[in-house]
């Protein structure tokens, strides 16, 4: 498994190596020594989720409370996707910033997500089928959104897509308006929450 460091800290791609033959191919989507090598402690999978999305559909910005927050890693098991990763930890020096990467079901790619860090995607094909390993079960009360179309924030949507939100992320507030309000996490706190994880994990 190829694994690349993306720009922003505690975020990272993995790119499997695939066996294909007359049969078809053979992959592995997820080896948790690879993971807990690159990012320092166990993912600690408590809930797997799947959404099924049409084109065009938005899901996201979505983050939690940390602590506990949820690490996600995130694969795309059919059609593809443009995976979105949003630094909303304020303090941190990349603040504002977001990286994308097209998860699809031919190159297989999955994404770590750090716990702390924003997380959307866009549909690319109908049926687009995305896998999350959690590191934490949603809980409701701790779940907030920010408007995935935040000029502020400046994602870079497919231009020949019109994107379809919920009525929840709709509404979300702006980068400024959650960080006024005090929905967003600290880089600080998020990188003592990182160290106790790694702590954790050499108990």
């Amino acid at each position: 498994m190829i694994v690349r460091e993306l720009g922003i800290a505690g975020a990272w791609e993995f790119t499997p190596r695939q066996h294909s033959d007359e049969r078809g191919a053979f992959l592995e989507t997820y080896r948790a020594s690879t993971v807990e090598g690159t990012v320092g402690h166990r993912l600690r999978v408590s809930q797997v989720s799947t959404s099924v999305s049409r084109r065009g559909s938005v899901r996201g910005i979505h983050f939690a409370d940390v602590p506990p927050s949820q690490a996600k890693y995130v694969t795309c098991m059919r059609g593809a996707v443009l995976d979105v990763i949003v630094d909303i930890r304020v303090g941190s020096p990349t603040f504002g910033r977001w990286e994308s990467t097209q998860l699809d079901d031919s190159a297989r790619k999955a994404v770590y997500i750090a716990e702390g860090l924003g997380h959307a995607f866009i549909a690319l094909t109908d049926d687009a089928t995305v896998t999350y390993l959690c590191s934490a079960a949603y809980a409701p009360d701790r779940e907030h959104g920010i408007d995935p179309l935040d000029p502020a924030i400046g994602i870079a949507w497919p231009t020949d897509i019109e994107p379809l939100l919920s009525a929840k992320d709709a509404a979300s507030p702006t980068l400024d308006e959650a960080r006024a309000l005090g929905l967003l996490p600290s880089y600080d706190e998020c990188l003592a929450f990182y160290a106790e994880l790694r702590t954790r994990g050499n108990a």
